[in-house]
């Protein structure tokens, strides 16, 4: 375990050096099992079997067709859509524009996948409507914030694939168990509204009315979007097609909706698939890396050790997982949410599956946690995207305006913790 304990020093010293978490992932990893054989080629071998393995993954080609989706979706205006869709239903009562906005951040992020996207996108969507309408910049900003972490657990999303990557889970069941979750999020933040409108009743003012003839138009510009979704997610939970030819599927789709919205020019078309390929670039380099230096920390004894250490305590299973997702919400203080899952899902799956727990069961419970982490003081990587696409917004309002959705996401976390039926219910229908 020392050398583990080493290892993980010394990514900490690289990272305060700003090294790229990438290359201080390699390289630590590297030298590190360079330390435990004292032999410079099993460490050069065990380097380039791992990128050349998981290189040639035909499943990990889900990661850039799902990126694709989501970039089409983003370039043919879906955001507007969805938030003049839900505004129609929601937007003439009180707070009722922030709850469109959770709502429509749900809708955008189903099919985009990425939480920090998301924010940014609906932050230049939602924001001016809601100040017209003398919203408080804190519950304006925080709904915006709060609604993009959904990004990260409603399916299709790339946190899941990714974890499921790490810990050789069904990609197929990591997408059935997050729906349920993802749509609880969604009330629990529609929920932390009312609550701040109840404390705050001209924190958020009542909108105009919308006619049914709008509502309706507003609903038919976002079917083409619905029916996307329904088939790729319909299809895997189904069976039809694995998750890669869903992936690949959703993103033609996609391309067809642009098409059909007359979004999409051959320049916009380069900048899609030029975006698309350095976003995949800087995954693949991530996991790559994060890959070898679990494959350090193995060969270290660090996961065997660390059960070995918890059964001897004789602690519950259920407080060690409490002491885990603990130790998640102080990380999420200092880490982004990427980093937080490639550094510590290998550490701690090996302990979690020694206690006997469901694995997909933990992840979409890490996913939450993480999400939660999006929105926490100081680092809360949404609230930082936010404040770089609206400059003129303080951070501490948006952080203020945060609490009750913060609060909201634990409330998720320990209800997914105490009844792990909301998670598990859809994957077993699968069989």
């Amino acid at each position: 375990m020392t050398e583990s304990l080493y290892g993980f020093a010394a990514l900490l010293a690289l990272a305060f050096l700003r090294v790229p978490l990438a290359f201080a992932m390699g390289i630590v990893g590297t030298v590190g099992f360079y330390f435990l054989t004292g032999n410079p080629m099993a460490a050069e071998s065990m380097a380039a079997r791992r990128v050349v393995d998981t290189a040639m993954d035909y499943g990990l080609s889900v990661i850039p067709l799902f990126i694709l989706m989501g970039n089409f979706v983003s370039r043919a205006g879906l955001s507007d859509a969805l938030f003049r869709a839900s505004n129609g239903f929601l937007g003439h009562r009180k707070g009722g524009q922030a709850m469109a906005t959770i709502v429509a951040c749900g809708g955008f992020s189903a099919i985009c996948g990425s939480s920090l996207a998301t924010a940014a996108t609906m932050g230049r969507v939602a924001m001016p409507q809601m100040r017209k309408y003398g919203y408080k910049d804190s519950l304006a900003s925080a709904s915006i914030a709060a609604g993009g972490t959904l990004g990260i657990l409603i399916p299709p999303s790339v946190m899941l694939v990714i974890y499921g990557i790490l810990t050789e889970t069904s990609i197929r069941e990591l997408f059935a168990a997050g729906f349920i979750p993802g749509m609880l999020g969604i009330v629990l933040y529609l929920v932390a509204v009312k609550w701040v409108m109840w404390r705050d009743p001209e924190a958020g003012p009542a909108g105009e009315r919308v006619p049914w003839s709008e509502r309706i138009d507003a609903l038919k510009s976002v079917g083409s979007t619905l029916a996307l979704f329904v088939l790729v997610i319909g299809g895997i939970y189904l069976g039809v097609f694995t998750p890669t030819e869903a992936a690949g599927i959703g993103a033609m789709g996609a391309f067809v909706i642009a098409l059909m919205r007359r979004a999409l020019s051959f320049k916009l078309l380069m900048e899609v698939l030029m975006d698309s390929a350095r976003t995949t670039a800087m995954l693949f380099a991530v996991v790559l890396t994060a890959l070898i230096f679990a494959n350090f920390i193995n060969r270290a004894g660090l996961p065997s050790d660390l059960l070995g250490f918890v059964n001897g305590l004789e602690m519950a299973p259920f407080l060690v997982i409490l002491v885990i997702l603990a130790i998640y919400v102080l990380l999420g203080c200092v880490f982004e949410s990427m980093s937080m899952l490639l550094l510590t899902v290998p550490v701690f799956f090996p302990v979690v599956a020694g206690l006997g727990f469901d694995l997909v069961w933990f992840g979409i419970l890490v996913v939450i946690v993480i999400e939660i982490s999006l929105i926490t003081p100081p680092v809360g990587m949404n609230v930082f995207v936010l404040r770089a696409v609206l400059p003129d917004l303080a951070t501490g309002t948006i952080f203020r305006g945060v609490t009750p959705f913060w609060v909201a996401g634990m409330v998720r976390a320990l209800l997914v913790l105490v009844f792990p039926g909301i998670v598990l219910f859809l994957p077993e229908l699968l069989y």
